[in-house]
């Protein structure tokens, strides 16, 4: 029987490297992958005791270096995810075809299981290609292999994420903020860490749902949760609806940008709440409990956007306390 290896694609990322922390402190052997090995592999270094972790540079999908990892692993781990389009990396590409190899391969090699990052909320959003990619990419695994598990999160956050750091900056620079669907979408953001604890649950066995719904604590509308990190950072600033044309126009001018703040395809995925569908199971019907709280979290980082930095008023009155 070949030992216990864990082979993970997107391992560079937020989620990528808390899972390789929580892997390895637990004696699991983790093969990681990254697109740039010089840009990325001092990170991933630090993640890990020496022997528990190897780095793999994969640039571009090559189909016998991937199945030559495949080979070697128990378990295979994809966290591969974009949003927004480049020439090279499309959502079809990203979304759909790698996964679909993936599964291919994970069948052919008959490997102990896959995991999935897909996402929550996704199935009414029929006019974002972001999310038609995500729900084709789910479709090719479930018809490959059967050994799957496939998470669905809400938004992620963490002080390494791409939501709430890039929410705080937008809010430290702009008099106001809009709000698109005058701000009611609804998520349930689940903190890093207790997204990881559910992977390492799947990994460890300890469930057989081939779908799980990954949602944190609360419901927040996306005005809410604009509120929260206002009040975070100790900023005030005016929050305005803004019409749906003039939004879509102002994501075009957006899309020029090599990192665009919002794309249209980001609006039209707005349209929809992201929360529990009640189709699956989540966490908690699991009892994989995820209890982090998004005020208490952000707390720990906002002051970064704060006037003053670590010397903000409010970290100088906890400090005296």
């Amino acid at each position: 029987m070949k030992p216990k290896e864990i082979l993970v694609f997107g391992a560079s990322g937020q989620i990528g490297r808390h899972l390789i922390r929580k892997l390895t402190k637990n004696n699991y052997k983790v093969v990681a992958v990254t697109r740039n090995i010089h840009q990325k592999g001092y990170v991933l270094k630090t993640q890990a005791n020496p022997g528990y972790l190897e780095i793999v540079e994969l640039p571009y999908f090559n189909l016998e270096k991937i199945t030559g990892l495949i080979e070697r692993c128990s378990i295979c781990i994809n966290l591969i995810g974009i949003l927004y389009e480049k020439k090279k990396h499309t959502f079809k590409n990203i979304h759909t075809d790698f996964p679909n190899l993936l599964s291919k391969l994970s069948a052919e090699k008959n490997i102990e299981k896959l995991i999935h990052l897909s996402s929550l909320g996704i199935e009414k959003s029929q006019d974002s290609k972001y999310a038609m990619s995500k729900l084709e990419g789910e479709k090719k695994i479930k018809n490959n292999f059967d050994n799957f598990v496939i998470l669905k999160p809400s938004v992620v956050y963490s002080v390494d994420d791409d939501f709430s750091t890039n929410l705080m900056t937008l809010l430290s620079y702009l008099p106001l903020m809009p709000l698109y669907y005058e701000g009611k979408t609804k998520f349930s953001p689940i903190h890093v860490t207790d997204l990881t604890e559910i992977i390492f649950d799947v990994v460890q066995g300890k469930t057989n749902e081939s779908i799980i719904e990954c949602v944190g604590p609360e419901t927040l509308s996306f005005k809410e949760i604009i509120i929260k990190l206002l009040k975070a950072i100790d900023k005030k600033r005016l929050l305005i609806p803004m019409p749906l044309s003039i939004a879509k126009m102002t994501a075009k001018i957006f899309e020029i940008m090599p990192n665009p703040l919002i794309t249209v395809d980001q609006i039209n995925l707005l349209k929809h709440d992201n929360v529990a569908s009640g189709n699956y199971k989540t966490n908690f019907d699991l009892g994989i409990k995820a209890n982090r709280i998004f005020d208490e979290e952000i707390e720990k980082y906002s002051f970064n956007w704060r006037t003053g930095g670590q010397y903000s008023r409010d970290k100088i009155s906890n400090i005296k306390q």
